[in-house]
C-alpha cells in the first residue's frame, strides 16, 4: 500500500470516527429512569447506576437509593408521588 493511500485512509477513518469528548462519553454511559405521577404531579428523571446487588438511583437532593427491583416505581413513590404514597401506606396500616 502506498504512503499516500495510507494517509488518505487514515484521514478518512479519523474524520469518520472522531473521538468523543469526556462529556459525550459520560452522557453515552449514563442510564436514566423517568417516572410520572399517577396524580398529575409531573415527571422526574433520575440517573441510575449499577450497584453490586441491585441498581441505585439519585434523588433530587443527591441521595442514592436502591431501586428495589423496579426503578421506575420506586422513583415515582419517592419523588413525584411521595405524599400520596405515604397516605396509602398509612391507610394500609389501619
Amino acid at each position: 500500500m502506498s504512503k499516500v493511500l495510507r494517509i488518505v485512509l487514515f484521514a478518512a477513518l479519523a474524520l469518520g470516527a472522531a473521538p468523543l469528548t469526556a462529556d459525550a462519553r459520560l452522557r453515552a454511559r449514563a442510564k436514566t429512569v423517568t417516572a410520572c405521577s399517577w396524580w398529575g404531579n409531573g415527571c422526574y428523571t433520575a440517573p441510575v447506576r449499577k450497584a453490586p446487588m441491585t441498581h441505585k438511583m439519585r434523588l433530587k437532593g443527591g441521595t442514592w437509593i436502591d431501586c428495589n427491583g423496579d426503578c421506575k416505581q420506586a422513583l415515582r413513590e419517592q419523588t413525584v408521588d411521595f405524599w400520596e404514597t405515604q397516605s396509602e401506606k398509612a391507610l394500609a396500616i389501619h
